[in-house]
C-alpha cells in the first residue's frame, strides 16, 4: 500500500519537470533497450501511451491494492483519452491540465494553474465534498492564500458563412 507521501505518475513528455518531486520508481514511461557499444536504442521495451496507459494503471491498482473508484487521474493530451475513458467508466475521477479541447470534453473537471496545488481542488469539491469556504480556510490554515479562483464554463464556437436555405411553407402563396 502506499504511504502518504509517495507519489506515482506515468511519464510523458515533460518527465523532466518531475524530478526530485516523484521518486524515478515511481514514473512509469517508455522504457528501451540500448545498444551498449553506441549508445542508440534497440528495442522498445515498454510503450504505455494510449491503450498502454490503461494496462499501466491497472497493474497499479492491482500491485497497490487500488479500487478503481478510489482512482484520481489526471492528463494534459490526446494520449490520456483512452486511460480518462477507462477510468471514467469505472467510477474513477479525471483532471484534464490543459485547454486541450479532445481531453476537456473527456475529463469531470479542467485545472489550469501554475501551480500543482491546484489539482487539489476537484478532490476537495468533488470527492471529499469541501464547499470553497472550507477550501479556503484549509489553505489559509496551510499558509497559502487562496489569491484567484474563477471557476467557469466554457463553450468554444466557431461560425461559418453558410448559404441562407429557404424553406418553402404549406401557406405561400402559388404563382
Amino acid at each position: 500500500m502506499m504511504n502518504s507521501n509517495e507519489r506515482l505518475m506515468m511519464k510523458n513528455d515533460r518527465h523532466s519537470r518531475q524530478e526530485g518531486i516523484v521518486p524515478p520508481e515511481n514514473i512509469f514511461g517508455t522504457e528501451f533497450d540500448y545498444e551498449n557499444s553506441t549508445g542508440e536504442i534497440s528495442n522498445i521495451r515498454r510503450a504505455p501511451a494510449g491503450y498502454g496507459k490503461v494496462a499501466v494503471l491497472e497493474e497499479l491498482e492491482a500491485e497497490r491494492q487500488i479500487t478503481p473508484d478510489h482512482t484520481v487521474y489526471v492528463g494534459d493530451g490526446s494520449s490520456d483519452l483512452y486511460v480518462m475513458h477507462h477510468v471514467n467508466g469505472r467510477a474513477g475521477h479525471t483532471i484534464a491540465v490543459s485547454e486541450t479541447k479532445a481531453i476537456g470534453r473527456i475529463a469531470q473537471r479542467t485545472v489550469l494553474s501554475a501551480s500543482a496545488l491546484a489539482l487539489l481542488m476537484p478532490i476537495l469539491e468533488d470527492i471529499l465534498k469541501w464547499g470553497a469556504d472550507r477550501i479556503r480556510e484549509w489553505f489559509a490554515a496551510q499558509g497559502l492564500g487562496l489569491q484567484g479562483w474563477d471557476k467557469i464554463h466554457t463553450d468554444w464556437l466557431t461560425f461559418h458563412k453558410a448559404p441562407i436555405r429557404i424553406v418553402a411553407s404549406e401557406n405561400a402563396a402559388s404563382v
